[in-house]
């Protein structure tokens, strides 16, 4: 991704799914007007998710995900359909492509009763209809009929395209369109302040720190106060006092990096609200209530327990890795016991989390709401808690009630900021 790319948490992610040579990377490659997956007659194809970015008018900023066939066979072929699955987790919109010369069967049949469990939201999409020779119209017809009876879906949900032909592509991005669920209406920041507020930001700079630029969830909040014209002041923990001191009127709040929370807290009067880029994208993309909850289980772990560590990117580990290396320390020192632990990074999260007494997860800056929020129902689900990771370093140092202090006061909304 170049700098200048929305992020692709922050796009509206658009799986394709069916059996193998339904079309479904034809059907992408004409979508976005490029080669970007390999098309053949041969079955079996695509191996593994093949994801392009792209901007959909009158859309905006989407990932088209292609998808291995759900019917593939054999051992890797289940290994391929478990990849194509596990894409549903992150899918907004899912394209379901079907060869209109063929009957619809319990495979394509399962995905929209699936999709339709999960409330995803779907479009039908009948490939080869230039294969369907003079009498077009009318197998259409009888293909439409066949489709809704079996699978239930609307009339205006089942498109009819070729993509080889590029027969009604432009109808078929209207319908993208017009189907996909709205752009992420909520916000990082920008409704705990207002016009003018000004905003220090602690980001420091370590040894785990990337060379020459700063991390995702920091890049996010800064152009989020822009966005919302507030004023953002950036520096590190070591110049956070002169900073405060050189403010002629205290800022409206502290956003720090979680691993500097102590440090931070230790400057700031409390009367300036903090809290940390982690614990704001927790607000963004979890669910606060139940991260808060889990925190009392930080209380509770004993000698032996498993806690499961998951980032939603992966990346070179450091020296000082918070999720490797700093957390496990902080956990252990918290607790005195002898806690065990694991470790997940990027798609890699288990579907069976029994094990573990306590998943504690990063901020997602990587990962869509939907994959997110899949996680957290994953272990709900499993009767598992999962918490943040500025919650859970807050709460080992004493401060959570004070990072979170800031969210419940000040986040009135569109209507506070209608104030001025």
């Amino acid at each position: 991704m170049s700098l200048n790319e929305t992020p692709g948490a922050n796009r509206i992610h658009i799986g394709i799914f069916g059996k193998r040579n339904a079309g479904k990377s034809s059907v992408m490659n004409a979508i976005t007007g490029q080669a970007m997956a390999i098309v053949s007659d041969t079955k079996g194809t695509t191996t593994d998710p093949v994801s392009k970015a792209m901007e959909l008018l009158p859309l905006g900023p989407v990932v088209l995900i292609d998808t291995p066939g759900l019917d593939d066979e054999g051992e890797l072929g289940t290994m391929r359909m478990e990849k194509a699955m596990q894409t549903l987790h992150k899918t907004d919109l899912a394209l379901l492509v079907v060869d209109c010369r063929e009957q619809t069967d319990q495979t394509e049949i399962g995905l929209a009763r699936e999709l339709s469990a999960r409330a995803i939201p779907f479009l039908i999409v009948a490939n080869k209809i230039d294969c369907l020779g003079a009498d077009r119209e009318s197998r259409i017809s009888d293909c439409r009929r066949v489709i809704r009876e079996a699978t239930g879906a609307d009339a205006d949900k089942i498109l009819f395209v070729s993509a080889k032909e590029k027969i009604h592509i432009e109808k078929l991005k209207e319908a993208i369109a017009a189907f996909a669920p709205e752009g992420d209406k909520r916000t990082l920041v920008g409704d705990l302040v207002m016009p003018g507020d000004l905003v220090v930001l602690v980001v420091p700079i370590d040894s785990a720190a990337p060379k020459g630029r700063l991390i995702l969830p920091q890049q996010q909040t800064i152009r989020d106060l822009l966005d919302h014209h507030a004023m953002a002041v950036v520096t590190q923990v070591e110049q956070l006092d002169a900073v405060l001191r050189g403010c002629a009127e205290p800022p409206k709040l502290v956003i720090t990096d979680s691993q500097a929370f102590e440090r931070v807290a230790a400057i700031v009067p409390d009367t300036i609200p903090l809290t940390s880029f982690s614990i704001l994208f927790a607000r963004y993309k979890g669910e606060l209530d139940g991260f808060l909850r889990a925190a009392d289980v930080l209380d509770q772990l004993q000698d032996g327990d498993l806690v499961l560590i998951s980032e939603g990117c992966t990346h070179h580990r450091q020296c000082e890795d918070i999720g490797t290396v700093k957390l496990p320390g902080w956990i252990r020192s918290y607790t005195g016991k002898k806690i065990q632990f694991a470790f997940t990074g990027g798609t890699d999260f288990p579907s069976d989390l029994s094990k573990y007494r306590l998943v504690i997860h990063c901020g997602g800056c990587t990962l869509n709401r939907q994959e997110m929020q899949h996680r957290i129902r994953t272990a709900a689900q499993q009767g598992i808690p999962m918490l943040n990771y500025g919650m859970a370093i807050a709460r080992m140092h004493g401060i959570l009630e004070r990072s979170m202090k800031c969210l419940a006061e000040n986040g009135a909304g569109p209507d506070r900021r209608n104030e001025k």
